[in-house]
């Protein structure tokens, strides 16, 4: 008999994509979402709002294999477990590396304080928030693992953090580049396939525990060039220093007119973060020049001019790089 797997809010980016993992494995797949999206191909969809009383009254009476839960919000994963933690031989909720109270020294691992979990009524943090989903996951079944990835990349990424560097040396051609100083700074990512095939394979097996999913560290300077010379960028590019880029208005690691990756030198632990345990526990890695060529691919059909969530648009950059060569 094939596993029945209920993915709570399924039709996202990752979500969807654990769904059609374990579609492809051959379990009997349930998405519960909003409807906005239809669910993945081969699953079924059940249409609730998880904010609504009786969010859960379609699938609280079958008997789950694996649940798996994304959610930012305490309130829905409660729920959820008050629901159907009768219901669930094994559990996973997808946390993040967001979660620990320090990020100022490499090579800390799931053993590393974390932040007060968010309380009832205070404004919403969501490192905190995700603490509180823990708590709140640990009644999603008798075995739970808590999957805390770093930052999550590939195709199809709505966020435009790790693309915009693909896609902005693609874009430029031979023209100018502005990227941060980059010395003593590190970026870490998951590729997304790596990580929804971990969430499936320790599912399957019934993994309990908490470990963080990240992929190696490397310098932030080396991601760039891998970047670059994906996109076969041959124009100059202009380093700017951290104090300049923050008088101009440019903001650190994502959002509007900002440089994604690039975090201030005091949190450098976050990009170097111990993956020993997901290793150990089978999580795969692929090449990081592999992800950047996926990526890439992927953001050349979606058009790599396009405005996006994050990053600077093309104009902003090209102003800023007059006034970084003019010395202004």
């Amino acid at each position: 008999m094939s596993d029945r797997v209920l993915v709570l809010g399924g039709t996202g980016w990752v979500g969807r994509l654990v769904a059609q993992a374990w579609v492809e494995r051959g379990a009997r797949v349930t998405v519960l979402a909003r409807g906005d999206r239809p669910a993945p191909a081969g699953a079924d969809l059940v249409v609730a709002d998880r904010s609504e009383p009786g969010a859960y009254d379609a699938v609280d009476d079958v008997e789950w294999d694996e649940i798996v839960d994304i959610s930012s919000s305490p309130g829905h994963v409660a729920q959820a477990a008050s629901a159907l933690g009768e219901r669930a031989a094994h559990a996973t909720y997808i946390s993040s590396v967001s979660v620990y109270a320090e990020a100022d020294r490499p090579g800390a691992d799931e053993r590393a304080a974390v932040v007060e979990p968010l309380g009832d009524g205070e404004p919403y943090d969501y490192a905190r928030a995700k603490v509180a989903c823990e708590h709140a996951a640990a009644a999603l079944a008798v075995r739970v693992a808590v999957i805390r990835p770093g930052l999550i990349v590939g195709p199809g990424d709505p966020t435009d953090r790790f693309g915009y560097w693909p896609a902005r040396f693609a874009t430029a051609t031979t023209e100018s580049v502005l990227v941060p100083e980059a010395a003593g700074l590190r970026a870490q990512v998951i590729d997304v396939d790596d990580l929804v095939a971990f969430i499936v394979s320790s599912g399957a097996r019934g993994f309990d525990g908490v470990l963080d999913a990240v992929g190696e560290s490397h310098p932030l300077g080396h991601v760039l060039d891998l970047a670059r010379d994906a996109a076969g960028h041959t124009g100059e590019v202009h380093a700017a220093p951290a104090d300049w880029l923050e008088r101009h208005g440019v903001a650190h690691w994502a959002g509007p007119r900002s440089l994604p990756l690039w975090l201030p030198a005091e949190v450098r632990g976050f990009a170097a973060r111990s993956g020993a345990a997901y290793r150990a526990a089978g999580g795969g890695i692929r090449p990081l020049s592999e992800t950047i060529a996926r990526v890439l691919q992927d953001e050349r059909a979606r058009g790599v001019s396009r405005s996006r969530s994050s990053g600077l648009e093309r104009a902003e950059e090209l102003a800023l790089i007059e006034s970084f060569v003019a010395g202004r």
